[in-house]
């Protein structure tokens, strides 16, 4: 189901239409026929009678006010572009704490605003593409990773490396080698981000036709005690069942992922990430007088298509 703003923006929408379908087929007939009635009682009104006969009652004039903004909003946040804030590090360095994003909700299948079920099934996510999604364990909750893995992929993520051995489709049935591939990484930098107190290296990730850049923390361990156990598999290794996803965070060491907690199903897919439309700088000087929600810079120069 979904989330509670969601909910309220369509029953809002309802409400208002509703008042103001009420209003034209019952409430304004009747208005139209007092003040006939008066007329037909009285050789002449006042243009002050005539007014007040007519006169919508204020909740009718607020629902008639509101309706066409609130109803753009829900269509084009249900089903268009939805905004969200980026919460954490895990997406670091693609996406900062502080950046706000545009999630393209027809990317994928297009749901209904409230029960979330298929309207029309569109494109299925691709590897390499930022997503968010209902947080499995809790589907209040909206998480956004990398999807890594699609249904039949075999994901192993071992040292630190990813290796993937993709499945066949029924395209490739005849001329599919289905090998264990290496995901290319090319070290950028490193010192340019901390974990902690640990400097983290910065690459770029390959993963078929998607490029982007990824961190590790070279001084910190896999917790592969704490990775999800899948039947029949090593500990760093998953397989992909139908109709699921396998998403990493591009933070590698700093991200609860589908290491931890499993695959994503298809039907908690919200969306595409794809624009940065704002970036706030906060400041993490304890001293500050300003509360730490309050922004204290925009980065501009982070505005942009997300890769």
């Amino acid at each position: 189901m979904a989330g509670y703003f969601a909910i309220f923006l369509v029953l809002l929408t309802l409400a208002c239409g509703l008042i103001w379908l009420v209003d034209a087929w019952i409430l304004a007939p009747k208005r139209q026929q007092r003040l006939a009635d008066a007329k037909a009682a009285a050789s002449e009104l006042p243009n002050t009678v005539t007014e007040e006969l007519l006169k919508e009652p204020s909740y009718v004039e607020t629902a008639k006010s509101i309706f066409p903004v609130i109803a753009l909003i829900t269509i084009f946040r249900s089903f268009i572009y939805e905004p969200f804030q980026i919460p954490s590090e895990s997406m670091m360095p693609t996406l900062l704490e502080g950046d706000f994003i545009l999630v393209e909700k027809f990317a994928y299948d297009v749901k209904d605003p409230v029960w979330r079920k298929t309207l029309y099934s569109n494109k299925k996510p691709e590897r390499g593409d930022v997503a968010v999604f209902k947080y499995p364990l809790d589907t209040r909750v909206d998480y956004i990773k990398r999807i890594i893995g699609l249904p039949g992929d075999r994901v192993i993520y071992r040292n630190k490396q990813l290796f993937i051995q993709k499945a066949c489709t029924v395209e490739q049935a005849e001329n599919c080698t289905n090998k264990l591939e290496v995901v290319a990484l090319e070290l950028k930098n490193e010192g340019e981000f901390f974990q902690e107190q640990y400097p983290q290296r910065r690459y770029t990730e390959t993963l078929g036709q998607a490029s982007y850049n990824i961190l590790q923390t070279p001084m910190r361990r896999e917790p592969t005690h704490m990775f999800y156990k899948q039947a029949n598999t090593e500990i760093d290794e998953f397989v992909v069942p139908e109709g699921h996803y396998f998403v990493l965070g591009d933070n590698r060491d700093n991200s609860g992922d589908g290491r931890f907690w499993g695959f994503v199903p298809e039907e908690n897919l919200v969306g595409k990430a794809v624009f940065i439309w704002m970036s706030f700088e906060f400041s993490d000087n304890p001293n500050s007088m300003l509360p730490s929600w309050v922004p204290v810079g925009v980065r501009f120069e982070r505005l942009g298509a997300i890769q």
